[in-house]
């Protein structure tokens, strides 16, 4: 089959690699009819290039149509329309139980002291080949392969994959009281989706983005968006009575714009050979903290600060001196997207469209374009919001 493949730092391509095949009596395989780039896609493009192998098949936020069905699989059938939640989890143990399926005690990577297994994220998550490819293997179907309607147009079900539930995760976790205002920093995908969803649940959003067409869309929403000036931080508290809002999403992550010196260390050691380079990564790396920091700046006293963006640094410098002060409450971690799919189905198949899936997309191209669209949505070009591929 085609895959998009990694080949090193800054590089990806498309190449044949062995057809996915049954391995345990509980896989199914689909054949995958959309898949999407992913804001932390770039950060194996960009950062995390010591954790990959050259080969490896990237992407988590498949769907697609089950084309062949392991014998012990009991709530599934060839025929069956289903998106692919990027982790991996069984859905019995005492961690799933509580509903915090990324810390899945079956899947969970004791060796290198991570959570639970992810489709194409590196070897830190299990190296399991990801869903930017033609077909895909589903681990633990029955727990791992959400079923879904055959009527509506995939755009509807794609995103519960991964970006809808993280957002909406993202407003749960970020506790915007009653009468609340809630920011969200950076109108990227999940930005996108967590400013919408909190305008849907009743809050006051104020968005913030350097790119105007990101903003461009969110107003679209109803969404008040400001750019990303010197004095944010001031006109964000003179729209919320000096105290700033009670709650702040930082939608941006590690790769946040305004830290230069730390991204040429990003890059320098990103070059480095994998012997080298993970040991520094793991013990000493350190991540662009521009958002995070905005976000600590803004939030109110008393408020929570909410971490959808991904962070991998383990030598961060953080103001605890003003978290501490403050009174800030900090709430973070990859999504536990099974907990959330019930809940958000409804909305997603509502004629209604409540929370805009259909008005995300902004390049929908063939597999094959996959490379050249990396580098334009990492550069934010073209108007780049969100890129699905289509196998």
């Amino acid at each position: 089959m085609r895959a998009l493949t990694w080949q090193s730092t800054g590089s990806v391509s498309i190449e044949d690699v062995p057809d996915p095949r049954i391995e345990a009596a509980d896989d199914v395989i689909i054949q995958i009819t959309s898949t999407a780039i992913c804001g932390s896609d770039l950060h194996l493009y960009n950062v995390l290039g010591p954790f990959l192998s050259k080969g490896d098949v990237l992407g988590h936020e498949p769907m697609g149509v089950i084309v062949e069905v392991g014998p012990a699989v009991t709530t599934l059938a060839v025929g069956d329309r289903v998106v692919v939640p990027f982790v991996i989890a069984c859905g019995q143990c005492h961690m799933c139980r509580l509903g915090l399926t990324t810390q899945c005690e079956t899947t969970q990577n004791r060796a290198t002291e991570t959570g639970a297994d992810l489709y194409g994220y590196t070897d830190l998550y299990g190296s399991v080949p990801g869903g930017q490819a033609e077909y895909l293997r589903v681990r633990r179907a029955d727990a791992n392969a959400y079923r879904v309607g055959r009527e509506l147009p995939d755009d509807r079900y794609l995103f519960l994959s991964d970006i809808l539930p993280t957002a909406w995760q993202g407003v749960q976790y970020a506790n915007v009281p009653e009468g609340g205002t809630l920011a969200v920093l950076g109108l990227g995908p999940v930005g996108q989706f967590a400013a919408r969803i909190g305008r849907s649940l009743g809050h006051r959003v104020l968005a913030v983005d350097p790119v105007p067409e990101r903003r461009a869309m969110a107003e679209r929403h109803g969404i008040e968006t400001f750019d990303l000036a010197d004095d944010l931080v001031d006109r964000l508290r003179d729209e919320t009575e000096g105290r700033g809002p009670e709650s702040v999403i930082d939608a941006v992550g590690m790769e946040a714009h305004g830290n230069p010196g730390v991204e040429f260390v990003q890059k320098a050691v990103g070059i480095l050979p994998d012997a080298l380079a993970k040991p520094v990564m793991k013990k000493a790396g350190v991540d662009r903290l521009a958002a995070i920091h905005l976000a600590l700046d803004l939030v109110g006293r008393g408020g929570t600060v909410s971490l959808s963006g991904v962070y991998a640094g383990a030598a961060d410098p953080m103001p605890l001196i003003t978290m501490f002060d403050k009174q800030i409450a900090l709430r973070m971690g990859q999504c536990n997207v099974h907990t959330w799919l019930d809940e958000l189905l409804p909305l997603v198949e509502d004629p209604a469209d409540p929370l805009g899936v259909e008005d995300l997309v902004t390049h929908r191209v063939p597999l094959d374009r996959a490379p050249e669209m990396y580098e334009t949505f990492m550069k934010k070009e073209d108007g780049c919001i969100k890129v699905v591929l289509e196998p």
